[in-house]
């Protein structure tokens, strides 16, 4: 998913595509240690959109603070 994509999703979104993706890089790891998965990108993907969405995450956050500080 791409950047900008997601700073059009709300926080609540954010929070809830976070946990479905630590799900899924949790069952893609399990299924490439059983047997190989067919496209290992895959676990690489999903490991970079979880950061890209705790990047977002962070940065609200930290406005949301500095918003309330001012």
């Amino acid at each position: 998913m791409k950047y900008s994509e997601i700073k059009d999703l709300s926080t609540e979104e954010i929070v809830t595509r976070i946990q479905e993706e630590k799900a899924n890089l949790t069952k893609l790891k399990f299924a490439h240690a059983v047997s190989a998965i067919e496209n290992p990108t895959r676990i690489n993907k999903a490991r970079k959109d979880i950061a890209r969405f705790n990047t977002e995450l962070s940065q609200r956050k930290a406005k949301a603070v500095s918003d309330s500080n001012s």
